[in-house]
């Protein structure tokens, strides 16, 4: 766990400043070094779709050893074995899908905090420098370690006010399609109605304090984003801005 790293994403969030970053869904380790040596806030992992197995998680990790990028990754469901795997393995903090009520966002975190705040057990992995030091990141996972849940659902919007109320959280993710989904929109970004309804969610999310995320869809989204009050702002994922940038150049 980099606790410089989250130390001054936190700051930037706290000083009302955007904290940038990629969404990675590719398994080279080099994506993330990229990330790192643009200067990227954070990174986040996909491991809920695509192909990405436990070694091309590490090796993202790795990748970013020593830097001021924060690498958080995205798991598939609440599991505790999930959950406990990857912060054994040095991830900075979970990014949790689907959470649509105040019941199944903590227990997320129960499964992520040690005893007495929950149930997380320790494990001689990378997190604890292979079982030499436990105490040390027992304390700085308590003090650091950063959960963020991702609203998408209309039914996750109509909770967000007790969603919200628990204790450690921090940053809400936004996902406009899964959102749209929901609301009977399947296979587009933001139906209708949908881009207002998130908007309305994230004044609550704002109003108590909280930082909001989402991902842009250009560089004018971004802005528009940055200007409704989004903080943790994603440039895109890997594989999308690699295709949209080859369709330019034989555009052009």
């Amino acid at each position: 766990m980099k606790t410089i790293a989250l130390q001054l994403m936190r700051k930037k969030l706290a000083e009302q400043h955007a904290v940038y970053g990629l969404w990675v869904t590719l398994e080279s380790p080099g994506i993330t070094e990229i990330a790192v040596h643009c200067g990227l806030d954070w990174v986040i992992v996909d491991a809920e779709h695509g192909h990405m197995d436990w070694h091309n998680i590490v090796e993202h990790l790795r990748a970013a050893v020593r830097s001021n990028t924060v690498v958080l990754v995205r798991i598939s469901n609440v599991d505790e074995g999930i959950i406990k795997r990857v912060l054994d393995i040095g991830a900075d903090g979970i990014v949790v899908p689907h959470i649509e009520s105040a019941a199944g966002w903590k227990k997320a975190l129960s499964y992520a905090r040690y005893p007495p705040a929950g149930i997380r057990g320790i494990g001689a992995e990378r997190a604890t420098k292979w079982g030499s030091d436990f105490s040390q990141h027992v304390k700085d996972a308590d003090e650091h370690l950063l959960m963020i849940p991702i609203i998408e659902s209309v039914a996750g919007g109509d909770n967000i006010d007790e969603i919200i109320a628990v204790k450690g959280t921090e940053i809400v993710f936004f996902g406009p399609a899964d959102y749209s989904a929901s609301a009977g929109y399947a296979g587009e970004w933001e139906g209708k109605g949908v881009a207002e309804a998130i908007d309305g969610v994230k004044n609550k999310i704002v109003a108590a304090g909280k930082h909001c995320g989402v991902m842009a869809k250009s560089k004018d989204d971004l802005n528009h984003r940055y200007r409704q009050g989004f903080r943790m702002l994603s440039i895109g994922a890997d594989a999308g801005l690699l295709l949209k940038t080859i369709k330019t150049f034989f555009q052009s």
